[in-house]
């Protein structure tokens, strides 16, 4: 993490520029066609699922995915909505209307830019991932339950958006069943599962709206008892016309209000395309700029609001198919919105007879990929605190809302990391003789004597308030002994926070006011900085500090010699 220093924004479409051949052109064509064919269903069910219309889940895909494609700082990464914004944009809407979604987009991409500008893309990937598994599969749950109303073709309305509400109002009103529906469902499932086992390079979601919107549309025409809910019925005749940009009004009412959701926004876009990064990065070989691709992720972001659009990332999935199918540039991606853009423009009729309750199966689909239940069986062998992590933000997730889980799970991670250390960080005492190879690697050992009058104790980690607590704890068991001299042994103690610093402070006055003295020992250049400017130094003297352990012992030695002839006069 660096707050200083040059912008590191460099998007990957500059350089990949630079040396592009007609050769590349045409596998990032093949792959740009492919990607948006199989974005286009995505497109179309996420923002549908999300609480708005699939005109403007295509929108998002367009614009947004072309900002991340054209400002990223990965090569491969294709952008758009995806699941895991379902569950927030949903709430957000409901709360605050579609008014409160684009401003909270739009500081979502502000705080996004910020991240890449102060150099925090390196920092994002140090979420635990317990977290990460946790509030994905809470998010798959929440998908497949936002699902079951137009799988099942209950026709219900007014759908609480509380997941135990939700699922006693489908328990109460399963007798509604709309077989129809449910068979549209059950077929397009079967299809979406069957098509990667016949070949991987076809997309089942594409296939099943193709086969079953054209199989519905004809059985509709001779048996029209069998009619269906279609993006046509629910939504009406969608327009082709891309949306004027419109502005939102940004006051300190409308941003306390939609704050935290918009953290919530710019941290899962973080994670998620960060991650996505990192897988393409694995299989192609590349090296994302992480800085970069927040900042893209954040232009992004701060573009689609103006267009009525809903949150944008990169899609792990639309990803992978990019590279599978031959795309290493940006301009790959750019082609998969120029695609996406011309099925909008051109065959947007056609998408109104598409039926809800296959959108359903396609989204179910995506919350049974999301879910992850086998690494999350696999968590569940891991030590107990990261078992507690995932359950907590799993049960948060589904339980209440996304925005609490993020930051409970964060909180309690964080908790159990510090504890952790603290566990780790040893704190010993040495008596008449210490041995300086002594926690090291070294088979030379050196035995000092050590003089009647001085105890050594050394902290072994890091010395932050949670260690400082301990060692204060330790040190006030200790100070009926009253030795001549305290060595305190800091070779092993990368930093020292403000609590720690504090506490040394009262140590030594408190050491002082009873005639001991204090020697710190192995303070390290970092330590010894914070020590000085903490004016610890100009207390205990620059005498007694020292910079080897020897030279501790022998001061400390000398002292408690003095001492010992003064008190024997």
């Amino acid at each position: 993490m660096n707050f200083s220093g040059t912008i590191d924004f460099k998007p990957k479409l500059v350089s990949a520029l630079r040396h592009y051949s007609a050769a590349r052109f045409k596998d990032d064509l093949v792959a740009g066609i492919v990607v948006g064919i199989v974005a286009l269903p995505l497109a179309i069910a996420f923002g549908i699922a999300s609480g708005v219309s699939p005109t403007i889940g295509l929108i998002t895909a367009i614009i947004g995915g072309f900002m991340v494609s054209a400002f990223g700082g990965n090569s491969v990464q294709i952008g758009g909505p995806t699941g895991a914004f379902i569950v927030i944009v949903y709430s957000i809407i409901m709360q605050f209307g579609l008014t409160g979604l684009a401003i909270a987009t739009f500081m979502a991409g502000l705080i996004l830019v910020a991240m890449g500008l102060f150099h925090l893309g390196t920092v994002i990937k140090f979420i635990p991932y317990p977290i990460v598994v946790g509030f994905t599969a809470g998010i798959a749950l929440t998908i497949f339950s936002t699902q079951i109303n137009d799988f099942f073709g209950l026709g219900l309305k007014d759908i609480p958006g509380e997941f135990i509400p939700k699922w006693g109002m489908y328990f109460r009103n399963f007798s509604n069943i709309h077989w129809p529906t449910l068979v549209v469902g059950l077929v397009s499932l079967a299809i979406i599962i069957v098509t990667p086992k016949v070949s991987r390079k076809l997309p089942g979601a594409l296939l099943a709206i193709i086969i079953v919107s054209a199989a519905v549309y004809v059985v509709t025409l001779y048996y029209p008892e069998f009619a269906v809910d279609t993006i046509g019925r629910r939504f009406g005749s969608m327009s082709t016309d891309i949306p004027t940009p419109h502005g939102f009004e940004l006051n300190m009412t409308n941003i306390n209000s939609l704050l935290p959701s918009a953290f919530t926004i710019a941290v899962l876009c973080a994670i998620e395309s960060l991650l996505s990064a990192t897988v393409a990065d694995g299989v192609t070989g590349s090296r994302t700029n992480s800085n970069t691709e927040l900042i893209g992720q954040g232009i992004a972001n701060l573009t689609v609001p103006f267009f009525g659009g809903i949150p944008v990332t990169g899609a792990i999935a639309r990803t992978m198919t990019n590279i599978t199918n031959g795309g290493r540039t940006p301009v790959a991606g750019i082609i998969h919105t120029v695609v996406l853009l011309l099925i909008f423009l051109f065959l947007m009729p056609l998408i109104n007879v598409i039926p809800m309750a296959c959108l359903a199966a396609v989204l179910i689909v995506v919350a049974y990929n999301m879910s992850a239940w086998r690494t999350v069986v696999g968590i569940f062998k891991a030590p107990k605190g990261d078992v507690s992590v995932l359950i907590v933000t799993f049960l948060l997730t589904v339980v209440f809302d996304l925005t609490i889980a993020i930051e409970i799970g964060l909180l309690l991670a964080i908790v159990l990391f510090l504890r952790r250390v603290t566990e780790n960080t040893q704190i010993r005492v040495y008596g008449e003789q210490l041995d300086i190879a002594e926690g090291t690697e070294s088979t030379t050992h050196e035995v000092l004597d050590v003089e009647r009058g001085v105890s050594i104790y050394e902290i072994d980690g890091p010395f932050f308030f949670g260690v400082a607590t301990k060692f204060d704890e330790m040190m006030r068991t200790s100070m009926s002994d009253k030795p001549a001299v305290r060595i305190i042994r800091m070779r092993k103690v990368p930093f020292i926070d403000s609590t720690a610093i504090h506490n040394l402070e009262i140590l030594i006055k408190s050491s002082q006011s009873e005639g001991i003295e204090v020697v710190l020992s192995g303070v390290n250049e970092n330590v010894h900085k914070a020590l000085e400017h903490a004016k610890v130094k100009q207390l205990i003297g620059e005498r007694n500090i020292c910079d080897h352990i020897t030279k501790a012992v022998a001061l400390a030695n000398d002292i408690a010699r003095q001492k010992l002839t003064a008190a024997e006069r």
